[in-house]
Protein backbone atom coordinates (compact mmCIF):
# COMPACT_ATOMS: atom_id res chain seq x y z
CA UNK A 1 0.00 0.00 0.00
CA UNK A 2 2.76 2.23 0.79
CA UNK A 3 4.58 1.11 -2.41
CA UNK A 4 1.52 2.30 -4.42
CA UNK A 5 1.37 5.92 -2.51
CA UNK A 6 4.90 6.41 -3.62
CA UNK A 7 4.45 5.61 -7.28
CA UNK A 8 2.03 8.06 -7.76
CA UNK A 9 3.37 10.53 -6.31
CA UNK A 10 6.43 10.04 -8.70
CA UNK A 11 4.29 10.11 -11.87
CA UNK A 12 2.40 13.56 -10.70
CA UNK A 13 5.87 15.02 -10.37
CA UNK A 14 7.15 13.99 -13.89
CA UNK A 15 3.71 15.59 -15.45
CA UNK A 16 3.96 18.87 -13.41
CA UNK A 17 7.85 18.95 -14.78
CA UNK A 18 6.72 18.22 -18.15
CA UNK A 19 4.10 21.11 -18.21
CA UNK A 20 6.51 23.58 -16.91
CA UNK A 21 9.05 23.24 -19.69
CA UNK A 22 6.32 23.49 -22.42
CA UNK A 23 6.33 27.17 -22.26
CA UNK A 24 8.58 28.06 -25.40
CA UNK A 25 7.80 25.03 -27.42
CA UNK A 26 4.00 24.12 -27.00
CA UNK A 27 1.43 25.22 -29.80
CA UNK A 28 -1.00 28.23 -28.52
CA UNK A 29 -4.79 27.92 -29.19
CA UNK A 30 -6.09 28.89 -32.39
CA UNK A 31 -8.55 31.82 -33.47
CA UNK A 32 -12.48 31.31 -34.20
CA UNK A 33 -13.26 30.46 -37.52
CA UNK A 34 -15.68 32.78 -40.03
CA UNK A 35 -19.80 32.30 -39.24
CA UNK A 36 -20.89 30.04 -42.13
CA UNK A 37 -23.92 31.02 -43.82
CA UNK A 38 -27.52 31.12 -42.62
CA UNK A 39 -29.61 28.24 -43.43
CA UNK A 40 -32.93 28.01 -45.35
CA UNK A 41 -35.98 29.17 -43.49
CA UNK A 42 -37.80 26.22 -41.67
CA UNK A 43 -41.39 25.01 -42.39
CA UNK A 44 -44.14 26.71 -40.73
CA UNK A 45 -45.12 24.73 -37.44
CA UNK A 46 -48.58 23.35 -36.45
CA UNK A 47 -51.07 25.96 -35.20
CA UNK A 48 -51.23 25.82 -31.81
CA UNK A 49 -54.18 25.09 -29.93
CA UNK A 50 -56.36 28.34 -28.73
CA UNK A 51 -56.08 29.29 -25.32
CA UNK A 52 -58.27 29.91 -22.57
CA UNK A 53 -60.53 33.43 -22.84
CA UNK A 54 -59.62 35.60 -19.92
CA UNK A 55 -61.70 36.21 -16.87
CA UNK A 56 -62.71 39.71 -16.60
CA UNK A 57 -62.90 41.13 -12.96
CA UNK A 58 -65.64 43.00 -11.69
CA UNK A 59 -63.40 46.08 -11.77
CA UNK A 60 -62.81 45.66 -15.31
CA UNK A 61 -65.12 48.17 -17.46
CA UNK A 62 -66.57 46.74 -21.14
CA UNK A 63 -66.08 50.17 -23.08
CA UNK A 64 -68.16 49.97 -26.23
CA UNK A 65 -66.49 50.99 -29.39
CA UNK A 66 -67.60 53.84 -31.38
CA UNK A 67 -70.19 53.17 -34.26
CA UNK A 68 -68.91 52.77 -37.14
CA UNK A 69 -69.79 54.46 -40.58
CA UNK A 70 -73.04 53.32 -42.45
CA UNK A 71 -72.91 50.94 -45.42
CA UNK A 72 -74.36 51.24 -48.43
CA UNK A 73 -77.96 50.26 -49.26
CA UNK A 74 -78.16 47.27 -51.10
CA UNK A 75 -80.86 46.14 -54.09
CA UNK A 76 -84.34 46.22 -53.12
CA UNK A 77 -85.62 42.70 -52.61
CA UNK A 78 -88.69 41.06 -53.58
CA UNK A 79 -92.14 42.53 -52.72
CA UNK A 80 -93.98 40.27 -49.52
CA UNK A 81 -97.47 39.00 -49.57
CA UNK A 82 -99.80 41.34 -48.59
CA UNK A 83 -100.26 41.48 -45.26
CA UNK A 84 -104.42 41.33 -43.37
CA UNK A 85 -106.45 44.32 -42.52
CA UNK A 86 -105.42 45.94 -39.53
CA UNK A 87 -108.08 47.13 -37.14
CA UNK A 88 -109.84 50.65 -37.56
CA UNK A 89 -108.30 52.99 -36.44
CA UNK A 90 -110.13 56.46 -34.58
CA UNK A 91 -111.30 58.93 -36.10
CA UNK A 92 -109.19 62.04 -36.55
CA UNK A 93 -109.93 65.53 -35.27
CA UNK A 94 -112.46 67.81 -37.31
CA UNK A 95 -110.33 70.00 -40.24
CA UNK A 96 -110.64 73.72 -40.15
CA UNK A 97 -113.02 75.47 -42.26
CA UNK A 98 -112.12 75.93 -45.92
CA UNK A 99 -112.20 79.09 -47.49
CA UNK A 100 -115.02 80.80 -49.24
CA UNK A 101 -116.06 79.74 -52.41
CA UNK A 102 -116.36 82.04 -55.60
CA UNK A 103 -119.52 83.86 -55.88
CA UNK A 104 -120.96 83.79 -59.58
CA UNK A 105 -123.31 86.56 -60.33
CA UNK A 106 -125.76 88.22 -57.71
CA UNK A 107 -124.51 91.21 -55.24
CA UNK A 108 -120.74 91.63 -55.39
CA UNK A 109 -121.08 92.45 -51.86
CA UNK A 110 -123.21 89.80 -50.67
CA UNK A 111 -121.98 87.12 -48.62
CA UNK A 112 -121.46 83.93 -49.99
CA UNK A 113 -123.11 81.50 -47.00
CA UNK A 114 -125.91 84.25 -47.19
CA UNK A 115 -127.14 83.36 -51.40
CA UNK A 116 -130.61 82.70 -51.64
CA UNK A 117 -131.35 79.09 -52.80
CA UNK A 118 -134.41 78.76 -54.43
CA UNK A 119 -136.68 75.43 -56.27
CA UNK A 120 -140.09 74.01 -56.69
CA UNK A 121 -141.78 70.70 -57.18
CA UNK A 122 -145.34 71.61 -57.53
CA UNK A 123 -148.31 69.05 -58.68
CA UNK A 124 -151.73 69.01 -60.12
CA UNK A 125 -154.24 65.79 -60.08
CA UNK A 126 -157.53 67.22 -60.81
CA UNK A 127 -159.44 65.47 -63.23
CA UNK A 128 -160.70 68.12 -64.93
CA UNK A 129 -158.79 69.78 -67.29
CA UNK A 130 -157.64 73.24 -66.58
CA UNK A 131 -159.18 77.03 -68.22
CA UNK A 132 -158.42 78.17 -70.99
CA UNK A 133 -156.33 81.53 -70.75
CA UNK A 134 -155.78 81.41 -66.69
CA UNK A 135 -152.62 80.62 -64.59
CA UNK A 136 -152.81 76.88 -63.29
CA UNK A 137 -153.53 76.33 -60.01
CA UNK A 138 -151.75 72.77 -58.05
CA UNK A 139 -152.82 70.53 -55.63
CA UNK A 140 -149.76 69.96 -53.58
CA UNK A 141 -145.62 70.56 -53.78
CA UNK A 142 -142.98 68.03 -53.22
CA UNK A 143 -140.57 70.98 -53.21
CA UNK A 144 -141.09 74.65 -52.01
CA UNK A 145 -138.55 76.81 -50.82
CA UNK A 146 -141.21 79.56 -50.48
CA UNK A 147 -141.25 81.53 -53.83
CA UNK A 148 -144.36 79.18 -55.02
CA UNK A 149 -147.97 79.97 -54.27
CA UNK A 150 -150.14 76.88 -54.51
CA UNK A 151 -153.45 78.60 -54.83
CA UNK A 152 -152.24 81.39 -57.66
CA UNK A 153 -150.05 78.80 -59.44
CA UNK A 154 -147.37 81.48 -59.42
CA UNK A 155 -143.85 82.15 -58.48
CA UNK A 156 -142.34 84.72 -57.59
CA UNK A 157 -138.30 85.50 -57.28
CA UNK A 158 -136.87 86.47 -54.43
CA UNK A 159 -133.61 86.71 -55.32
CA UNK A 160 -131.98 87.58 -58.56
CA UNK A 161 -130.31 85.47 -60.77
CA UNK A 162 -130.66 82.45 -63.60
CA UNK A 163 -133.18 79.92 -63.38
CA UNK A 164 -134.41 76.92 -64.61
CA UNK A 165 -138.46 76.16 -65.07
CA UNK A 166 -139.77 72.87 -66.58
CA UNK A 167 -142.83 71.43 -66.95
CA UNK A 168 -144.43 67.75 -67.84
CA UNK A 169 -148.40 66.58 -68.28
CA UNK A 170 -150.15 63.85 -69.00
CA UNK A 171 -153.35 63.66 -70.24
CA UNK A 172 -155.97 61.75 -72.65
CA UNK A 173 -156.82 64.75 -74.87
CA UNK A 174 -154.57 67.39 -76.80
CA UNK A 175 -152.93 69.57 -74.43
CA UNK A 176 -151.35 73.01 -75.59
CA UNK A 177 -149.20 74.52 -72.22
CA UNK A 178 -147.27 78.07 -72.52
CA UNK A 179 -144.70 78.92 -69.92
CA UNK A 180 -145.22 82.60 -69.07
CA UNK A 181 -143.59 85.16 -67.28
CA UNK A 182 -143.46 89.05 -66.94
CA UNK A 183 -140.26 89.10 -68.68
CA UNK A 184 -140.88 87.52 -71.61
CA UNK A 185 -142.69 89.52 -74.70
CA UNK A 186 -144.52 85.93 -75.72
CA UNK A 187 -145.31 83.19 -74.21
CA UNK A 188 -143.50 80.10 -74.71
CA UNK A 189 -146.13 77.56 -76.06
CA UNK A 190 -145.87 73.78 -76.29
CA UNK A 191 -148.69 71.62 -77.83
CA UNK A 192 -149.25 67.71 -78.53
CA UNK A 193 -152.14 66.57 -80.24
CA UNK A 194 -154.35 64.14 -79.44
CA UNK A 195 -153.75 60.64 -81.48
CA UNK A 196 -156.49 58.75 -79.50
CA UNK A 197 -153.79 57.85 -76.79
CA UNK A 198 -153.03 59.09 -73.30
CA UNK A 199 -150.76 62.18 -74.10
CA UNK A 200 -147.49 63.34 -72.67
CA UNK A 201 -146.69 67.00 -73.15
CA UNK A 202 -143.12 68.49 -71.66
CA UNK A 203 -141.49 71.64 -72.18
CA UNK A 204 -138.52 73.82 -70.35
CA UNK A 205 -136.91 77.28 -70.03
CA UNK A 206 -133.97 79.23 -68.81
CA UNK A 207 -134.87 82.98 -67.53
CA UNK A 208 -132.97 85.51 -65.68
CA UNK A 209 -135.25 87.10 -62.77
CA UNK A 210 -135.06 89.82 -60.43
CA UNK A 211 -136.25 90.10 -57.18
CA UNK A 212 -140.35 90.48 -57.66
CA UNK A 213 -140.83 89.17 -61.34
CA UNK A 214 -143.51 86.27 -61.60
CA UNK A 215 -143.15 82.91 -63.73
CA UNK A 216 -146.74 80.67 -64.21
CA UNK A 217 -148.19 78.03 -66.27
CA UNK A 218 -151.13 78.61 -68.23
CA UNK A 219 -153.12 76.51 -70.95
CA UNK A 220 -153.92 77.79 -74.04
CA UNK A 221 -155.84 77.35 -77.37
CA UNK A 222 -153.75 76.83 -80.61
CA UNK A 223 -154.66 73.02 -81.60
CA UNK A 224 -156.88 71.91 -78.32
CA UNK A 225 -159.66 70.04 -79.04
CA UNK A 226 -161.42 68.82 -76.29
CA UNK A 227 -164.23 66.73 -77.75
CA UNK A 228 -167.21 64.87 -75.91
CA UNK A 229 -165.38 62.10 -74.93
CA UNK A 230 -162.41 63.50 -73.73
CA UNK A 231 -164.54 66.05 -71.53
CA UNK A 232 -166.52 62.85 -69.62
CA UNK A 233 -162.95 61.33 -68.93
CA UNK A 234 -162.37 61.36 -65.19
CA UNK A 235 -158.94 60.54 -64.82
CA UNK A 236 -156.68 62.52 -63.42
CA UNK A 237 -155.06 65.15 -65.54
CA UNK A 238 -151.84 65.28 -63.67
CA UNK A 239 -149.08 68.08 -64.35
CA UNK A 240 -146.07 68.72 -63.07
CA UNK A 241 -144.53 72.66 -62.48
CA UNK A 242 -140.52 72.90 -61.31
CA UNK A 243 -138.30 75.67 -61.14
CA UNK A 244 -134.82 76.00 -59.53
CA UNK A 245 -131.96 78.71 -59.27
CA UNK A 246 -129.24 77.99 -61.13
CA UNK A 247 -126.98 81.07 -60.10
Amino acid sequence: MAGSYSLLLLVGGISLLSIMHCDASCPLDGRPGVNGALGREGLPGPKGEKGEPAILSDSVQRVKGDQGPRGVQGPMGPKGYTGQLGDRGDSGLNGEPGPHGMQIGGNADQNPQTLKQSAFSVIRTNNVYPPIGQRVRFDRSVVNSGEFDLQTGTFTCNSDGVYYFTFNSFAKASMCLAINSDVLREKLGFCDINRGNDQVLTGGVVLQLKVGQQVWLEPFREQQVVSNSDIGDKKPKQIIFNGFLLF
